[in-house]
């Protein structure tokens, strides 16, 4: 299988149902993508899959053949972080770590929806990812923070 992951072309070769989760973290070492829960409750495997919010720990890799994928590690640019990644740091949204790369993909999702959402929005957007660090409100503030600058 060919994918594409974070801008770069791969070739897979690993059986078709193994789980992207696990060909992203063993085969291509992109350690950003966590494992949480492994049954798609929690959201620390997120990815964009063609610019859709996945949980990766669901998908198995036969149906990503030809797309294009974006982790935690394809967010960056150019040595730069992107203004959630900062914010997240400047708010003190990442903790222990596990949840901030789903949220900041699901903060990427919902600022395409949404270019300046409500709070309410905010928290809705997010509601997929879970998190047992923060209490929520510094996540929250971090995706506000984010959006003013």
């Amino acid at each position: 299988m060919r994918v594409k992951v974070n801008g770069v072309e791969h070739q897979v070769d690993a059986p078709p149902m193994s789980r992207l989760l696990d060909v992203l973290r063993e085969d291509l070492r992109l350690t950003g993508v966590k494992e949480g829960c492994g049954e798609g409750e929690c959201g620390a495997c997120s990815v964009l899959i063609d610019g859709e919010l996945v949980n990766s720990c669901l998908v198995p890799v036969l149906q990503c053949d030809g797309a294009s994928i974006v982790t935690i590690e394809g967010v960056a640019h150019d040595g730069k972080l992107h203004a959630l990644q900062q914010a997240f740091l400047d708010f003190g949204g990442a903790q222990c770590g596990i949840c901030t790369p789903g949220m900041i993909l699901a903060a990427m999702t919902l600022l395409e929806r949404h270019p300046h959402p409500t709070l309410e929005q905010v928290k809705e957007g997010l509601a997929g990812n879970l998190c047992r660090c923060t209490g929520y409100m510094r996540i929250f503030e971090a995706v506000v923070h984010a959006v003013k600058a």
